[in-house]
């Protein structure tokens, strides 16, 4: 008998005994941990006891994978089954964007946040209708291969290469930020020397055994993360509800945030705070209009008021205080632009109710039966929301690392069933997103808001150290009391330190660092593959070299990936941006490269290679200009100036929206204005869509 999903029974039932023993192995180290740490096992190392544990199985499965037969490295031999090529997709899938980031984004924008879950979901709809059975049954190695046999000429399939590695190189520097992270948190290292001990593990993992290795290890870290997620939201919704469901149960929960956000708009002390920022904010500007006059004037109070306590022989704590304070005065104009800038961006959300963060239930900003100014907002919100949703879902289908993941199955028909695994493993994860950030805004609400300063939780002071942007808290008002308005988290935190907030064992913590580790390195491999493969295969091989041999392809596919590692790690210790921008701004320019070639290359044989080119060029050049002009990081690192004008209110975050129509209308303009393409590409088309 056949094992269900696999097709072929030998191999089908020695993959679920080995599965069925990890996932016993696996419950078994959590458990002992849990054991060692009620007998006294320190936190530090319970950290490092995960980081190793868990890295060295990954780089064990490379190490057992290891091939150098470019179908096994390239696409894992085209024989995993369907049921764990969903378990690795969703793992290549759940990057630490999906895994950080999105409980973060779903507390700080309530409902808005789920244009995230419907995009990343719905994504897949469009990858298994349009996209995932027809390059199964093309059969390639990767995306540009596809592009390069189907449109001909060596320009399509640069293009690819190109869009490629601008892509995954985008997203990989995201998974990377989020290593350095976890790996700080665990061991409590500098978190640029995470960054790179995360990457070594990883390295041996795709360096050693390609696809293969990648695959197996993606199926092992999908149940790290998968546990790693649901423990600490259950156990939270058990303590909140008597619930072990939050998916079915949260909403109560909600009921109570609704009530508790309408208590902090009439609290005194709230606006209080309120009002203290507002009168910031002023100063801030006030300064901003000639930084190097109220630099100069800052310095010389600090200055007067360090020597003045000198003269009266102060306490040495306060000496300290003043020395500190006009030591971190900026040192020269730029600095003091650049903090007095970032400074009053958080005076300005923490002047507006509830810090600048909308109600949780409430669906969009602004008020569609306000003032002018109000509805305006509101039909902004509504119109970013829906664009976002949009680029999500095209970015989701047009991944180069994930359609890849179809090129790995035995036939069409598992390719299809691989994409409905997929789904059903990401809903797993993606249903509980949006309970998490409920019950996680129900615990700062209703226990860290209203604390003494001195009584505050120690994940609070913990984690404020890894990074100032994940946590930052200032008693504005001086009350001595944490006021909601006074609490600045960053989207990063809120799954990482939900174990702490909930007040859990720290061997849950560990569990859910060593998740979010997993979710960041199950991604970055896949990126790095696709990206080494690009250049290795789709490059040198199919354009410099057609005749250079097997070990010379896989050995120039891991020089390649080691050096995009180094760099992509090196401009992640740099802290770019915040993970959820770096990942969105991925799945824009995929979607405004990829989406319309592949679609119209598939179902349309009109459609030519110079056409495909040009759209492909034009989609993603229009797409990188709008993201350089309008976002923040990168309009600094271009030193750009002047007021951002967004186009109809697009955010940069949904940039994909603009390429991806100009990347359909060029490619079916110039395919009418080029010859037809050759007869063989005509009957490859025809072969892909061929029933049989």
């Amino acid at each position: 008998m056949k094992d269900a999903g696999t097709g072929q029974p030998a191999y089908g039932r020695q993959l679920n005994r080995v599965f069925r023993g990890y996932v016993a192995c696996f419950f078994a180290f959590v458990l002992g941990l849990s054991w060692l740490e009620s007998l006294g096992l320190s936190r530090e190392a319970i950290g490092l006891i995960f980081l190793l544990a868990t890295v060295g199985l990954y780089a064990g499965i490379g190490i057992v994978s290891r091939t150098t037969d470019p179908e096994e490295y390239y696409v894992a031999g085209r024989r995993v089954p369907a049921f764990y090529n969903g378990m690795a997709t969703a793992a290549d899938w759940m990057s630490a964007a999906s895994f950080i980031g999105l409980a973060g984004t779903l507390y700080l924008q309530g409902y808005n946040g789920l244009a995230f879950v419907l995009g990343w979901t719905g994504g897949y709809c469009l990858v298994s209708l349009l996209l995932a059975p027809y390059l199964r049954r093309f059969g390639g190695f990767t995306i540009p291969d596809f592009l390069g046999e189907r449109y001909g000429g060596h320009w399509p399939r640069l293009m690819g290469i190109f869009a490629s590695l601008l892509c995954s190189f985008t997203y990989v520097v995201a998974q990377l930020y989020g290593v350095g992270l976890i790996t700080s948190r665990l061991t409590g290292i500098a978190f640029e020397l995470g960054v790179f001990l995360g990457l070594g593990g990883m390295l041996i993992c795709s360096f050693l055994g390609g696809m293969r290795a990648v695959t197996w290890t993606q199926v092992a870290q999908y149940l790290v993360l998968l546990v790693a997620f649901l423990l600490p939201v259950a156990w939270l919704s058990v303590k909140q509800t008597g619930s072990p469901l939050p998916q079915l149960v949260y909403g109560q929960q909600l009921e109570r945030v609704s009530a508790r956000e309408q208590e902090l708009l009439r609290d005194p002390r709230e606006l209080e705070v309120m009002a203290l920022y507002r009168h910031q904010a002023e100063l801030l500007r006030a300064k901003l209009e000639n930084p190097a006059a109220a630099l100069a004037q800052d310095r010389a109070l600090a200055q007067r008021w360090l020597d003045d306590l000198r003269q009266l022989s102060a306490a040495p704590e306060d000496i300290a205080a003043a020395e500190r304070a006009l030591y971190q005065l900026p040192r020269d104009e730029a600095g003091a632009r650049r903090l007095w800038r970032r400074e009053l961006e958080e005076a300005d959300a923490r002047k507006l109710p509830l810090g600048g963060m909308p109600p949780h239930a409430r669906p969009y900003a602004g008020d569609p039966e306000g003032d002018a100014a109000q509805r305006l907002e509101f039909e902004r919100s509504r119109l970013n929301f829906l664009a976002l949703v949009f680029c999500l879902m095209v970015g989701t289908a047009s991944l180069p690392h994930v359609l890849t993941r179809f090129y790995t199955v035995p036939s069409v028909r598992e390719a299809r069933s691989s994409v409905a695994w997929t789904l059903f493993f990401i809903a797993l994860v993606y249903f509980t997103a949006p309970a998490l950030a409920v019950l996680v805004k129900h615990e700062i609400l209703h226990h860290l808001v209203g604390t003494r300063i001195e009584q505050l939780p120690s994940w609070v002071s913990a984690w404020s150290r890894v990074d100032v942007g994940l946590i930052s808290l200032k008693d504005i008002n001086a009350d001595g009391v944490l006021q909601f308005n006074e609490i600045g988290l960053g989207s990063d935190l809120i799954m990482l330190a939900s174990a702490e907030i909930a007040g859990l064992p720290f061997v849950v913590s560990g569990l859910v660092a060593a998740g979010a580790l997993a979710a960041a390195l199950s991604t970055a491999d896949g990126l790095l593959l696709t990206m080494a493969n690009a250049v290795s295969h789709d490059l040198y091989y199919k354009m410099v070299d057609p005749s250079a041999s097997t070990a010379r392809r896989v050995t120039l596919t891991k020089v390649v990936l080691l050096v995009l590692a180094l760099i992509a790690a090196y401009i992640a210790a740099l802290k770019p941006a915040n993970i959820l921008f770096l990942v969105s701004a991925a799945f824009s320019l995929a979607a405004s490269a990829f989406f319309p070639a592949l679609v119209l290359g598939i179902f349309w044989k009109r459609a030519t290679g110079a056409a495909a080119a040009a759209g492909m060029l034009a989609g993603l050049g229009l797409t990188v200009y709008y993201v350089a002009i309008h976002q923040p990081w990168f309009r600094s690192l271009l030193r750009l100036s002047g007021p951002v004008e967004l186009w109809w209110g697009i955010e940069p975050i949904s940039a994909g929206v603009f390429g991806v129509p100009l990347g359909f209308a060029v490619i079916l303009l110039v395919s009418w204005l080029t010859p037809p393409p050759p007869p063989e590409a005509q009957a490859l088309v025809d072969r892909l869509r061929s029933p049989g």
